[in-house]
């Protein structure tokens, strides 16, 4: 495994987020669903972010708890090894609840 800077991998994460908002700007979950590419463009960003968050150090982790880099890495071995057990309903809530939070709160590690 490549050893890559935090600072690279966090921002392999806030850029992979802010694809995955800009591929379903102005759609709602219906079009979302519908949309085979959108879907299968937005669950490989959301693998980005898992690994990424994957691959960071515990030490960088721990230092910083308030990100819940678990849900991320589970999340995303979630896509991975249940790829036909995938609920777009989750998937959906995540995009609009979480993401958003998720960009701010890694965009302040950069700085």
């Amino acid at each position: 495994m490549s050893k890559r800077d935090y600072s690279l991998l966090i921002g392999d994460m806030v850029e992979s987020a802010r694809k995955i908002l800009l591929y379903t700007k102005d759609m709602g979950f219906d079009d979302f669903e519908d949309d085979g590419k959108t879907v299968d463009a937005v669950i490989r960003n959301f693998e980005i972010i898992g690994e990424a968050a994957n691959r960071l150090s515990e030490d960088y982790k721990s230092d910083n708890p308030e990100i819940e880099w678990n849900h991320l890495r589970g999340f995303r071995n979630r896509i991975v090894h249940e790829y036909f057990g995938i609920d777009l309903e989750i998937v959906w809530q995540i995009i609009e609840d979480d993401l958003l939070n998720l960009i701010e709160a890694l965009t302040d590690k950069l700085q």
